[in-house]
């Protein structure tokens, strides 16, 4: 399944709404492990046995690393960073994801095989792992291979496992079609990948094979325009 290069037009989507759905989308990655500090301060300031206070203790401690965690990959996947020109650090970008996708339910895999990496395919990468991650919301792998050939990035991402699938909703975003539900918070970040992947000069697919669900990003350009 390919994307157009279209851009928004096609989809009626204008700026404004696109915005406030990726804010909410966000604001939503961002609520569960403030919640749970919350929680945690409260049970910590409520009566209760050292075991109890511990737990809290050990709970707020998680939260506040998922809070840090979810922040500092959202500012580079969605944030101006990504639209730098240059080389970007991949230890960094590989680090900020790993312990992002830590608090996730699937594990990660690397698979890098190119001379480097602009800050655009970064970013992209990034997006394609919280694709990624709707395929795998009761777990498996998610596998990233990244591979030069003639000039341009390939980038395929494979999630792996028992209970994988390829949402309906998702696979219409990735290819510039708006969902049968209409666009929301909850499906507007695979559109911002496939934008992403545009900006790069390269075409976004999604199937369904016996390996998993893959995500394809291919004939991406060396640096974003």
């Amino acid at each position: 399944m390919a994307g157009s290069k279209d851009g928004l037009k096609p989809m009626n989507l204008d700026p404004a709404r696109f915005a406030a759905f990726i804010a909410a989308r966000l604001c939503h990655d961002i609520v569960s492990p403030a919640a749970t500090m919350s929680l945690s301060l409260e049970m910590l300031d409520s009566p209760g046995s050292p075991e109890e206070k511990a737990h809290s203790e050990r709970t707020l401690r998680e939260g506040a690393q998922g809070v840090a965690a979810t922040l500092q990959f959202l500012r580079y996947a969605f944030g101006s960073m990504g639209l730098q020109p240059g080389t970007a650090d991949a230890h960094q970008f590989k680090k900020l994801t790993d312990d992002y996708v830590r608090f996730q339910k699937p594990s990660i895999e690397w698979d890098l095989s190119t001379t480097e990496l602009g800050y655009g395919h970064a970013r992209l990468i990034m997006n394609l792992v919280l694709v990624g991650l709707t395929a795998t919301v009761r777990g498996g792998v998610i596998h990233i291979r990244v591979r030069e050939e003639g000039g341009v990035k390939n980038v395929v991402v494979t999630c792996k496992g028992d209970r994988v699938v390829l949402k309906e909703d998702v696979a219409k975003a990735l290819a510039g079609e708006e969902p049968e539900s209409g666009w929301r918070p909850e499906n507007i970040q695979p559109l911002f990948a496939k934008m992403t992947c545009d900006g790069l000069g390269g075409t976004l697919h999604a199937k369904t094979t016996q390996d998993g669900v893959v995500f394809m990003a291919t004939g991406l350009r060396q640096q974003t325009s």
